[in-house]
């Protein structure tokens, strides 16, 4: 069965920075688009960044040149380097795997969501 577990998120202040990873088991992370998105209560969720199988990494106009999306194939993980974080960064953060190399906003695997809030 396909599983993806969430971890690093946490309390920090404006400014400061946070990783987060991504463990995936049941199938390899070489092979698929990956992505993460986050959700803030009462709001529909939203994309932060993806990675294709080969490469194209994008990100949301929030994101861009703050966060860094990355993968190890070989640990079978996914990343989110997230420096210079803001109040409105706080949400819960998920990754999230789809079935095809590229990234198509098809997503069939999700996991259970690690919090992130910045606060002064």
């Amino acid at each position: 069965q396909v599983q993806l577990a969430e971890s690093g998120g946490g309390l920090v202040h404006p400014g400061e920075s946070l990783r987060l990873s991504c463990q995936m088991s049941g199938r390899a992370t070489r092979y698929y688009c990956m992505g993460w998105f986050r959700q803030v209560s009462g709001q529909e969720r939203e994309e932060v960044a993806t990675m294709g199988a080969y490469g194209n990494n994008k990100y949301s106009d929030a994101a861009k040149g703050r966060f860094t999306i990355s993968r190890d194939n070989n640990k079978n993980t996914l990343h989110l380097q997230m420096n210079s974080l803001k109040p409105d960064d706080t949400a819960v953060y998920y990754c999230a795997a789809a079935t095809a190399a590229y990234c198509s906003n098809a997503w069939s695997y999700w996991g259970q969501g690690t919090q992130v809030t910045v606060s002064s």
